[in-house]
């Protein structure tokens, strides 16, 4: 860990211990961006080793996919951002959600850095923003919309590894609810099999492990459901295999997920084979919603029917138009993002029946726009008496969409030239396009 410099040298080993043993994550940057703290839990939290961010720039080590980075955003403002929820990709690929404290670091009057005091509610968020989540009945493979060919093989093969009460792998893009899956499994179990155990393999906590082998110590039946066992580094998954080897299986349900096909996650190093042939009993591969486009529709029905049950929202469907939109987008976060989607549609509607163009987000329109190569119109961003105004960061960020499209067409797809008319650096260009297209 690198401390700043402090006039008192002698109280540098107090600074150290209490920043590296803290239970926030801390993370610190000067100002170019470069880290100068870096903590052990925020290690833990994002997954990264102290050597990969000694020397790398914030923007090379995370990808921002929902908002920009609040350690930039107050480097850039010096104002201090508080209880900010943030969701994004680590280097190796990791979601993670935190609830972030950050403030400018001043020397005087001059501006030198930031810093970020970072809670991790990743496991958290997944409970609560995973489809069939918000309702508080348990998930059953009735609720899972399976009208597609291939989620009626999800369902019928996992309720044959119901009955054989043998290990489960499940493989999947993430987003195509494989969660659902397996605690659908565990819901049709007969006898029931009493709790439902997630390990969130996101952490590179060394203890991640023990504190399952105790919770395991549990004499009653359990369903084990260990989400991305691809994520964990390969020394958590030699233990997680010597622990699952030695707890009697008797009533026990074991179930794994992994996000790629295991042969090229075994090829890679990020899987270990033998952790693979204990969960591959019954593989399961579940299809992103791309090629299940029918479920699309049939889990609209179903969302707008929780929701009028629940809010009494007026929300039944979609006009023709917009169902054509759904229809041709190619959906790369899968269920996941389709139901954000709704969210946002549903937040923002009043009496509206049916969701039409004018409802979708602008961010949603750009990208669909790539289908049907409608362009957007500056029109689109007229404040007009008759419409309702957006949030102001949500209007600045769609404007950045059209400005950033924009400014590439004019300078026919050319980063270096495009980022010098913009007058910014080739990287942050790349950075906030790549933001963008997700």
């Amino acid at each position: 860990m690198i401390i700043l410099n402090n006039s008192d040298e002698s109280l540098l080993p107090f600074y150290s211990f209490a920043v590296g043993h803290a239970g926030v994550g801390i993370h610190a940057i000067d100002q170019n961006g470069y880290t100068v703290i870096y903590n052990n839990k925020m290690k833990e939290i994002e997954g990264l080793a102290l050597e990969d961010v000694g020397d790398r720039s914030i923007l090379e080590l995370f990808n921002f996919e929902q908002q920009e980075s609040t350690l930039l955003k107050v480097l850039q403002s010096g104002k201090e951002q508080l209880n900010v929820k943030q969701t994004y990709w680590n280097r190796n690929g990791t979601e993670i959600t935190t609830i972030n404290d950050t403030y400018p670091i001043y020397d005087g009057t001059n501006l030198i850095g930031a810093v970020e005091l970072v809670r991790d509610v990743t496991a958290l968020e997944k409970f609560v923003l995973q489809p069939f989540r918000k309702n508080s009945d348990p998930v059953t493979f009735n609720q899972v919309i399976a009208v597609s060919p291939p989620m009626k093989t999800v369902i019928s093969t996992a309720k044959k590894a119901v009955r054989a009460k043998l290990p489960v792998l499940l493989i999947g893009e993430s987003g195509t609810g494989k969660d659902l899956i397996a605690e659908s499994i565990h819901n049709e179990l007969s006898p029931s099999n009493g709790q439902f155990y997630t390990l969130f393999c996101h952490s590179s906590d060394p203890t991640l492990i023990e504190r399952l082998s105790k919770d395991l110590n549990d004499p009653e039946p359990f369903t084990l459901f260990c989400e991305r066992i691809d994520l964990l580094s390969t020394a958590l998954q030699q233990k997680l295999l010597a622990l699952l080897k030695k707890t009697p299986a008797g009533n026990r349900q074991f179930i794994a997920s992994i996000g790629d096909d295991p042969v090229e996650l075994i090829a890679s190093g990020a899987l270990l084979k033998n952790l693979y042939y204990f969960f591959s009993s019954f593989t399961i591969r579940i299809p992103p919603l791309r090629k299940r486009k029918e479920d699309i529709i049939p889990f609209i029905s179903a969302y707008f029917t929780r929701r009028s049950e629940r809010y009494g929202s007026a929300l039944q469907g979609l006009e023709q138009e917009v169902e054509q939109l759904f229809l041709g987008y190619h959906w790369p976060g899968n269920m996941r993002e389709l139901e954000f989607l709704l969210d946002e549609i549903s937040s923002l509607a009043t009496l509206e029946t049916s969701v039409t163009t004018e409802m979708l987000p602008l961010h949603f329109r750009m990208k669909s726009n790539e289908i049907t190569d409608e362009p957007m119109q500056a029109a689109d961003f007229i404040v007009q008496p008759n419409k309702d105004l957006p949030p102001l960061d949500q209007f600045l960020r769609e404007a950045e969409v059209y400005y950033l499209h924009k400014a590439m067409k004019l300078n026919e797809d050319n980063i270096t030239k495009t980022a010098s008319a913009l007058g910014m650096s080739r990287q942050n260009l790349q950075y906030r396009l790549k933001k963008i297209k997700k």
